[in-house]
């Protein structure tokens, strides 16, 4: 047997199981919408498979990223799944999002009226082959599709706790908001389908902390 070995009777196939991007150091980048943060994480891959460092306090805290995280959720969608766009006020929630099976197209808008990109949004694809993180501090509604035929496990670290009484969102299809979502039917729940347009969540709209972006 080589020093690799073999997964049942056959070597395994790196195209497969390494992701595309074996970075030896976190890569950080700050998105055009102030506040939001790509983190390209360090891997270590081989022909078995690979480790990945989703989170590296000395590192985190040298790019100025969130250290002090108060719980950990991990959540699994369908294909064709749409999930959000959801926020949480109250307590002021931030979260570090990657995805550990499948692929994302993940989306983050800026809901703070104070901001200049005020009702801007940024879309990308997060997976388990490319090695990114999306930090999405407090006042944006986030929200993701599956895509692929393959479910998607998303887990993420958010940096207050569950609060349901600070919870809140944005209709998905808004049509101020312009989202080009990369599927035309997508699978919604009732919940997401009825939550608020934009034109009304700024009616009323929650007072995020600038301090905490």
């Amino acid at each position: 047997m080589s020093p690799e070995g073999t997964l049942a009777g056959r070597a395994p196939s790196a195209a497969l199981i390494v992701p595309s991007r074996a970075n030896p150091e976190h890569s950080v980048t700050s998105l055009p919408l102030d506040g939001l943060v790509l983190v390209e994480l360090v891997v270590h891959g081989d022909s078995r498979g690979f480790l990945a460092e989703r989170f590296h306090l000395e590192r985190f805290e040298a790019h100025g990223l969130p250290t002090a995280f108060a719980q950990d959720n991990h959540s699994r969608s369908a294909p064709g799944v749409l999930r959000g766009l959801h926020y949480q006020h109250q307590p002021a929630q931030g979260k570090l999002v990657g995805v550990v099976r499948g692929r994302v197209w993940d989306v983050a808008v800026d809901i703070r009226p104070a901001s200049p990109t005020f009702g801007q949004h940024i879309g990308l694809e997060l997976s388990d082959m490319n090695g990114r993180l999306l930090w999405i501090p407090p006042g944006f509604a986030h929200g993701f599709c599956v895509l692929g035929d393959e479910p998607a496990d998303v887990y993420y670290k958010v940096d207050a706790p569950y609060g349901p009484a600070g919870e809140g969102g944005v209709r998905w299809n808004d049509a101020q908001l312009g989202i080009r979502w990369p599927m035309e039917r997508p699978l919604v729940s009732e919940r997401d389908a009825a939550l608020p347009t934009f034109a009304a969540y700024q009616e009323d709209p929650p007072a995020w902390d600038a301090t905490r972006s």
